[in-house]
C-alpha cells in the first residue's frame, strides 16, 4: 500500500521516512520503498517522462498481444478461439505479475528496468520463435480439441500459451513498479496517481492497437513488426530507468542493466537484419523449395508454388491450400456443372478469384453474362497475369462476358436486384475459417435466395464431409432454414500429404482434407444431374454424382440448428 501524503506543519523540514531514511533529515536517501527519487530534472518533467514511458510500454504490450492472436489465427485457424485463449491467459497472467511485483517495489527502478528488458526480448522474439516451430516441425495440427500428444503434436500450442503467460506476467508487473516510481517523484493521493497512470496506459494501448493492423502489419509484417516493437520497448525502458532513476540504483545494478539491454538490443537487431532470410527459409520449409510468388495483397497472403520442373502449380491463401493443378479440375467441375443443368444465362460467382470456377462456367456457350464478386483484387490480378495461373484458368478473365467486382459478397448481395441470376456459385471460404462464417449464415443464404430467379440454382462449397461432418450438415440445415431445398454431394481429393497451413483435419492428422463437400440448392427440389446439352466434364459423370450423393446422405446428422450472424454454429 502507498501511504497518503500528509502535509508537513509550516516551518518544519520534510521527513522522508522509509527503510533507507533517517527520521527528520532533509536529505532524501537513495532507493528504498517510500523514499523520494533524486532526479536529474525537475519533478514535473520527471513525472511527464514516466507517464510517457507508461504510454510507450502500454502500446508495445498490446502489440505483443495482437501479434500472438494474429499469428495463432494464421497458423492454427479459428481466430475466435485463438483470441480467447491468448487474451484470457494473458489477462490472468497480468494479475500474477502484479502480485509478484510487490516484492520488487523496494527496488522499483532496477526491477522495472529488468522487467522491460525481458519483456522486450520475449515479446519481440515471440512471433519468430512460434513461426520457426511451425515451419520446421509442422506440428500445429487441428484446433484445441485434439489430443495433447507431446511436443510433436501440441507442444507448439503449449508454447503459445507459455508466451501468453510470460508476456502477461511481465506486463502485469509494470503497473505496481511504475506506481512506485511515480510516487517517488512527487507524492500524491493514490486515486490521483492511479488515474494518471491508467490514463497514459489506456491511451498507449489505443495507439498500439491501431498501429498493429494499420502500420506494423501491412508495412513491416508480423516478424519485423514484433522485433521493432521489442526494440522500442527496450530502448524506452532502459532510457527511463538509466536516465531518470540512475541515482536510485547502485553502480553494479546500473552496469548489469546496461549490459542486459545492450544484449537484448543486439539480439533483436540481429534478428531484424536476418528476418527476410529467415522468412524465406521458413517459407521453403513450409511450402517446399519451389515458391515462386509470395505476396501480401492487403487482404491475405498469396503463395504460388510449382509450375516448374514438372511440379504442379499450387495456390495457397493465408497458408491454406486453395488450388493444386493436378487435382483442381475434380473440385471445380463438381462445383460448377451440376448447378448449370438448368437455365444459366446469368451467372454469379462469389469468390473464385483464381478464375477456375469461371473457366468451367464459360465452357457453356449459352452463358450470356458472368459476374465475379471477389473481395481481393490482388488475387484476380494475379490470376489474370501470372503465366501459370492464367494458363490454368484458360485466361477466363479475358472473356467479354465476364465482369469482375471487387467487393464484399455480403455487401454486394444487399444491393443486387431480386431474381437477377439463374445460377449462383458460392466459392467462398468454408465455415471452418472464421472469416467465412458470415457467408454460411441464414441471413446470407436468405440474400442468395432473393437474388435467384424462380427456377434458379445455388451451389455452395461447404467444406469437407468426412473430416467435418457436423459443419457440413450445419450448412445444410442453414440453407433449409433460409427456405431452400438441398441435395448434398461430395468428391474425393487426392492425398497430397501434410497440409502446410491451418487447413487440416480436426482429427489431428495434420493432413489435407480428403474430400470437398457441396450443397446444391433451389426453391424447389433440385435434381443432381448434368446438362445433357452442355460440355462433358473430364472427372464428373451423372452416374458418379448419383453414387456420391447416396454416400454423402449416409453421413447425415439430423437435428442440427441453423447458423446465424449472432449465433454462429461452426
Amino acid at each position: 500500500m502507498i501511504e497518503p501524503h500528509v502535509p508537513a506543519p509550516p516551518g518544519s523540514r520534510p521527513s522522508w521516512g522509509g527503510s533507507g531514511g533517517s527520521g527528520g533529515s532533509g536529505t532524501p536517501p537513495s532507493g528504498g520503498r517510500g523514499t523520494a527519487a533524486r532526479l536529474p530534472v525537475r519533478p514535473g518533467v520527471g513525472r511527464f517522462l514516466v507517464l510517457a514511458g507508461v504510454f510507450v510500454c502500454a502500446a508495445c504490450g498490446l502489440v505483443y498481444e495482437l501479434e500472438l492472436v494474429a499469428l495463432a489465427s494464421y497458423l492454427i485457424g479459428d481466430s475466435v478461439t485463438q483470441a480467447s485463449v491468448v487474451l484470457s491467459v494473458m489477462v490472468f497472467a497480468m494479475g500474477l505479475g502484479s502480485l509478484a511485483a510487490k516484492r520488487l517495489r523496494r527496488f522499483a527502478a532496477a526491477g522495472f528496468g529488468a522487467v522491460e528488458a525481458v519483456l522486450a526480448l520475449v515479446g519481440g522474439s515471440s512471433a519468430m520463435v512460434l513461426y520457426a516451430v511451425f515451419a520446421w516441425t509442422g506440428a500445429w495440427t487441428g484446433g484445441w480439441t485434439g489430443g495433447w500428444g507431446g511436443l510433436g503434436a501440441d507442444g507448439p500450442r503449449l508454447l503459445l500459451v507459455a508466451f501468453s503467460l510470460a508476456i502477461g506476467v511481465l506486463i502485469g508487473a509494470e503497473v505496481p513498479l511504475l506506481m512506485e516510481l511515480i510516487q517517488r517523484i512527487r507524492r500524491q493521493d493514490a486515486g490521483g496517481a492511479v488515474a494518471d497512470l491508467f490514463a497514459a496506459d489506456y491511451v498507449g494501448a489505443l495507439v498500439g492497437g491501431l498501429a498493429f493492423p494499420f502500420v506494423l502489419l501491412p508495412f513491416l509484417g508480423q516478424l519485423t513488426g514484433a522485433l521493432l516493437t521489442g526494440t522500442v520497448n527496450a530502448v524506452v525502458g532502459a532510457a527511463l530507468v538509466l536516465g531518470l532513476f540512475r541515482r536510485d540504483m547502485t553502480r553494479r545494478a546500473r552496469r548489469l542493466l546496461l549490459a542486459a539491454n545492450a544484449a537484448v538490443l543486439a539480439l533483436l537487431a540481429t534478428a531484424t537484419v536476418l528476418a527476410d532470410d529467415f522468412e524465406r527459409a521458413a517459407r521453403h520449409a513450409v511450402y517446399g523449395q519451389d515458391v515462386r510468388v509470395a505476396v501480401r495483397t492487403g487482404a491475405q497472403e498469396v503463395i504460388l508454388t510449382g509450375d516448374t520442373d514438372g511440379r504442379p502449380l499450387a495456390l495457397f491463401l493465408d497458408g491454406r491450400l486453395r488450388v493444386r493443378a493436378d487435382d483442381e479440375r475434380r473440385r471445380h467441375e463438381a462445383l460448377v456443372h451440376p448447378a448449370m443443368s438448368g437455365p444459366h444465362a446469368r451467372v454469379l460467382i462469389l469468390g473464385g478469384g483464381d478464375g477456375l470456377a469461371l473457366r468451367e462456367v464459360l465452357r457453356h456457350p449459352d452463358v450470356h453474362r458472368v459476374d465475379v464478386v471477389e473481395s481481393d483484387p490482388g488475387l484476380t490480378r494475379l490470376a489474370r497475369h501470372d503465366p501459370g495461373l492464367s494458363a490454368l484458368n484458360e485466361h477466363a478473365f479475358g472473356d467479354a462476358r465476364v465482369r469482375v467486382v471487387a467487393d464484399d459478397a455480403f455487401r454486394r448481395l444487399r444491393t443486387t436486384p431480386t431474381g437477377a441470376y439463374d445460377v449462383v456459385i458460392s466459392d467462398l471460404p468454408d465455415p471452418r475459417v472464421t472469416a467465412g462464417t458470415k457467408f454460411h449464415s441464414q441471413e446470407f443464404y436468405g440474400l442468395l435466395r432473393r437474388v435467384l430467379a424462380p427456377e434458379g440454382r445455388l451451389v455452395v462449397h461447404a467444406g469437407p464431409v468426412l473430416a467435418q461432418p457436423r459443419t457440413f450438415w450445419t450448412v445444410d440445415a442453414t440453407l433449409r432454414a433460409a427456405g431452400l431445398r438441398t441435395v448434398p454431394y461430395r468428391v474425393g481429393a487426392r492425398d497430397t500429404g501434410r497440409a502446410p497451413g491451418p487447413d487440416r483435419t480436426a482429427a489431428g492428422t495434420g493432413r489435407a482434407p480428403r474430400d470437398w463437400g457441396f450443397l446444391l440448392a433451389s426453391r424447389g427440389a433440385p435434381a443432381l444431374r448434368l446438362d445433357p446439352a452442355g460440355p462433358r466434364p473430364h472427372t464428373v459423370t451423372a452416374g458418379s454424382l448419383e453414387r456420391v450423393a447416396r454416400a454423402t446422405a449416409r453421413t447425415r446428422i439430423d437435428g442440427l440448428p441453423p447458423s446465424t450472424l449472432v449465433h454462429p454454429r461452426y
